[in-house]
């Protein structure tokens, strides 16, 4: 009940506020850096600047540290960036749901999932979506991390996970199998391993440990091998680089199955053997439940995904 009424005082409080100086003081928050705000909002460095101190004056608290590195938020400042932040995401949902046409799906549609899924299965298929759809843009973020779609950093999302956030309505899509591949250049010179435990001996590209896109991407390290897992000839944080290394003869690497359907060239090694199942769920915030852009943009995936199928 206390964390309510705080809410809500906080709310209360930015509802009082200049708008325009708190759509700068978002800016800049985010930013983090009075310059490139003004890049964002096509305003002069100047003229950010004179805002932000307008605001810290009315409000007579200090919102950034200033530093010759940039800007840091103030315990003060963060506060209020998280209110202005939540107050910001709520009418940005609130302007795309009454300015979407009762008639036909219409708008701007935010698209978030990871680097190797986005680039290589979705935004080759893009053209036949907005072709169909014709009043709807879309926006394609791809990032091997978690956008907050609640924060509206996305309307959608396509992950490789079940949602870790609440408050998210989710759609299973498909599940995937992964796949050990390689060239044929690397197989003439290294020899083709018959049997898990032959992997040994042999160069394998592994997935970074950084943001991994998918449960257990690094299956194939600890696969028909007992102790500690293997090590790598390469490992890097890049499904796309895995591909291009695998295919460019380095070594042998674990692709999913559209990356390893839809690449010419690439062997499939060990295929009676079990691999991991990545299940593919499309994600979306409770708001935007009614939205035709999503329902939309929901069943052409599921009609395309069908087709792997």
């Amino acid at each position: 009940m206390e964390a309510n009424r705080r809410s809500a005082g906080a709310h209360a409080n930015v509802l009082t506020m200049d708008w325009d100086k708190l759509r700068v003081f978002h800016a800049v928050a985010e930013a983090g850096s009075f310059t490139h705000a003004g890049d964002t909002l096509n305003l002069s460095q100047s003229a950010v600047s004179r805002q932000i101190s307008a605001l810290e004056e009315s409000l007579q608290v200090p919102l950034f540290h200033r530093h010759a590195r940039g800007l840091i938020l103030t315990e003060q400042g963060e506060s209020l960036f998280q209110t202005v932040r939540e107050v910001f995401a709520k009418l940005a949902m609130t302007e795309a749901l009454l300015t979407e046409s009762k008639e036909k799906p219409s708008g701007r549609l935010k698209i978030t999932t990871t680097v190797g899924f986005g680039s290589h299965w979705l935004a080759p298929r893009l053209h036949a979506f907005l072709e169909a759809y014709p009043e709807i843009s879309v926006s394609l973020i791809l990032d091997d991390t978690d956008l907050d779609l609640a924060m509206r950093e996305a309307d959608v999302a396509i992950r490789m996970h079940p949602p870790r956030q609440p408050d998210l309505v989710q759609r299973h899509l498909l599940s995937m199998q992964m796949h050990l591949c390689a060239a044929p250049a690397y197989l003439e010179k290294h020899g083709t391993p018959r049997t898990p435990a032959e992997l040994d001996g042999h160069r394998l590209i592994l997935f970074g440990n950084y943001h991994p896109p998918v449960p257990n991407v690094n299956w194939l390290a600890d696969l028909g091998h007992e102790g500690p897992p293997r090590g790598a000839l390469l490992e890097v944080n890049s499904t796309h680089a895995i591909l291009l290394a695998v295919r460019s003869g380095l070594g042998i690497g674990a692709l999913p199955d559209y990356l390893a359907t839809e690449t010419e060239g690439l062997v499939r090694l060990l295929p009676d053997v079990p691999s991991p199942k990545v299940d593919i769920y499309f994600v979306y915030p409770e708001e935007l439940r009614n939205s035709k852009r999503v329902a939309v943009f929901r069943d052409f995936l599921l009609a395309r995904l069908a087709e792997m199928g």
